[in-house]
C-alpha cells in the first residue's frame, strides 16, 4: 500500500522577493522612511528576543515510565499452544509398485502440528480469552503464565463469527490474576495503549504506541468488521493478546496485522473490547454457544448515489432493504428503504457498524434506533432478543450422489444469523464438507442452501435424504450462494 506525500504548501509571508524590497518606492528610487524604521525597529526585536528555553531533564522527568502499568498487566497475560495431529498422506503411496519397490509402507503416518499465540486472562477462576484461529482444530490446549508455570486447557467457547475463543485452566485451584475490561467505545485515536503478548515464541514482550483509527471495517477478518488499529508493535506470535490502556484496563484482543512482509508494520488490530466481553459473558452463562440479538432485516450500505437520491449530505447509515415477517425489525415498524443512521444515540455509519453496535447490545429490554424515512427522522424501539431456533436434525450425506460427504442441517431463523443468510427462509443448508468427498470436489461450501433436486423442492433434511438414496445417471440441483440461484447439472 503505497501512500502518496502531499505537496507541502507555503504562505505568502515567507516568499522571497525578485524585484525592489518592499518600503521602496519604485518609482523614484527612494526609501520611505517610515517603512525603512519599521522594518528597523522589527530586526531589533528579532534579536533580542531569547532563544527557545532548553533544559535537562529532572530526575522524577526521567523516571518516567509505564513499568508499573506493565508489572501489574503482565500476570494477566499467557502464552497458547495449540497441538493438533493430522494425517499426512502422498499420493505415491496408492502405488503399489512405488510401496514395493521403495520398500515405503501404504498410507501416510500421523504429523503433530503446532500453533502458538497468546491469551488473557478475564476472571480469576481460570478463564482465558483468545483468538479462534489460535487454538483452530487443536486436540490439546496448555497456557504458560508469566511465571513460567504450565496448564492445561480446555476449551469452553468458541466464536468463528468474532475470531474469539473462551478457554478454561483445569485443575485450576486458585484466584489467578485477570483483567477488567474497558469501554472501547470510550477510546479515542491518539491514546496511548500497550501491546502485550509472545511473538514469534520468544516469550513475554510489550509494545507501545497509540490508537490509529477506530472502527476499522475494511480488515476482512471476522464477520464484525469494527476494529481498532493501532501502532503498537503486533507481530506472529502476538494474537490472542491484551492490548490495554494506562489505567491497565483491557481495550481489545490483538488479532492482526497488516504486513507485506510478514511482520510489524506498524498497522496492527485489535478487536474492542466490548464486543469480548459479550463472548466472554455467554462463556460463563454455558450453553456453548454466543447468543446475540436478531435483527430480522437485511442491510445495504449507502453509495453516492443512492445518498443523492435520498438528499443526504454524506452517504452513511445502514439501508433496510427487506424485513422478516414477524421478526423484532417486523414488530418495530421497519421498512425496506429506511435508513438506520444511530443505535441509542451511537452514529451508524455502514452496515458493519450498525453490527458492531447491535451484536454488542445485551440481551432483554429494547435498543433505540434512529431512522430517516422519506425525509423524515424518527424514532423506534427494537426487542433485543435472538432468532428463534429449531432442532437442527443433522445428517452427513452418506449415498452416492453429488451431496456425499456433505454435513447437512435444516435452516431456521438461528442458523440463518449465525451463517448471515438474511434472504432465505426455508430449505437445507450446507455445515460443512469431508475433505476429499464428492461434495467437496464438486465445490460445494459452507452455507450452501440446497432448494431443489430433480425438480423435488428440498425443505427438510430427509427429503434430502430420500432424494438422494435412488442412483440416478444425472442429477439437476439448484443451490442458493450469497444471494445467487445457481442450478448446475451432474453426472451419476
Amino acid at each position: 500500500m503505497l501512500v502518496t506525500p502531499t505537496r507541502p504548501s507555503f504562505s505568502p509571508s515567507g516568499g522571497l522577493y525578485l524585484g525592489n524590497p518592499p518600503g521602496f518606492d519604485t518609482m523614484r528610487r527612494k526609501p520611505h522612511l517610515t517603512a525603512v524604521f519599521a522594518a528597523a525597529i522589527a530586526l531589533a526585536g528579532m534579536a533580542t528576543a531569547p532563544a527557545q528555553e532548553r533544559r535537562l531533564p529532572n530526575a522524577a522527568e526521567l523516571r518516567l515510565s509505564y513499568a508499573p502499568i506493565v508489572q501489574r498487566v503482565a500476570p494477566a497475560v499467557v502464552n497458547v499452544y495449540a497441538a493438533k495431529t493430522v494425517q499426512t498422506r502422498n499420493p505415491l503411496f496408492d502405488d503399489p509398485i512405488f510401496r514395493r519397490f521403495f520398500g515405503v509402507p501404504g498410507g501416510g503416518g500421523p504429523q503433530v502440528q503446532r500453533s502458538l499465540g497468546s491469551g488473557v486472562l478475564v476472571d480469576g477462576s481460570g478463564l482465558i480469552v483468545t483468538n479462534y484461529h489460535v487454538i483452530e482444530g487443536a486436540d490439546e490446549v496448555k497456557v504458560s503464565l508469566a511465571d513460567k508455570r504450565e496448564f492445561e486447557a480446555t476449551l469452553v467457547l468458541k466464536d468463528q463469527r468474532t475470531d474469539l475463543a473462551v478457554l478454561r485452566i483445569k485443575d485450576g485451584r486458585e484466584k489467578f490474576p485477570s483483567l477488567d475490561f474497558a469501554n472501547s467505545d470510550a477510546l479515542q485515536v491518539g491514546d496511548v495503549v500497550l501491546a502485550i503478548g509472545n511473538p514469534f515464541g520468544v516469550g513475554q514482550t510489550v509494545t507501545h504506541g497509540i490508537v490509529s483509527a477506530l472502527a476499522r471495517t475494511q480488515v476482512g477478518i471476522t464477520d464484525y468488521q469494527f476494529f481498532i488499529q493501532t501502532d503498537a508493535a503486533i507481530n506472529p506470535g502476538n494474537s490472542g493478546g491484551a492490548l490495554v490502556d494506562l489505567t491497565g484496563q483491557l481495550v481489545g484482543i490483538n488479532t492482526a496485522i497488516f504486513s507485506r512482509s510478514g511482520g510489524s508494520q506498524g498497522i496492527g488490530f485489535a478487536i474492542p473490547a466490548n464486543m469480548v466481553r459479550v463472548v466472554v459473558a455467554s462463556a460463563k452463562g454455558g450453553g456453548g454457544a454466543v447468543k446475540r440479538p436478531w435483527l430480522g432485516a437485511k442491510l445495504q450500505a449507502v453509495t453516492s448515489e443512492i445518498a443523492d437520491s435520498m438528499g443526504l449530505k454524506r452517504p452513511a447509515g445502514a439501508l433496510v432493504t427487506s424485513v422478516v415477517p414477524n421478526s423484532p425489525a417486523a414488530r418495530a415498524g421497519l421498512k425496506p428503504g429506511d435508513l438506520i443512521v444511530s443505535v441509542d444515540e451511537q452514529a451508524v455509519d455502514d452496515p458493519n457498524a450498525f453490527d458492531y453496535r447491535f451484536a454488542t447490545k445485551p440481551l432483554g429490554g429494547n435498543a433505540q434506533f434512529g431512522l430517516l424515512r422519506a425525509g423524515r427522522e424518527f424514532k423506534t424501539a427494537v426487542a433485543l432478543q435472538t432468532a428463534p431456533d429449531t432442532p437442527r436434525e443433522e445428517i452427513t450425506i452418506r449415498s452416492r450422489s453429488p451431496f456425499s460427504g456433505a454435513k447437512v442441517a435444516n435452516l431456521s431463523p438461528a442458523l440463518a444469523d449465525e451463517l448471515q443468510l438474511q434472504t432465505v427462509d426455508e430449505g437445507v443448508v450446507v455445515l460443512d464438507v469431508d475433505a476429499g468427498s464428492y461434495a467437496s470436489n464438486l465445490g460445494f461450501q459452507r452455507g450452501d442452501v440446497i432448494q431443489e433436486v430433480n425438480g423435488e423442492r428440498i425443505g427438510k433434511t430427509r427429503e434430502l435424504e430420500k432424494a438422494t438414496s435412488v442412483p440416478n445417471r444425472s442429477w439437476r440441483i439448484v443451490i442458493l450462494r450469497g444471494g445467487q440461484k445457481i442450478s448446475a447439472v451432474f453426472g451419476g
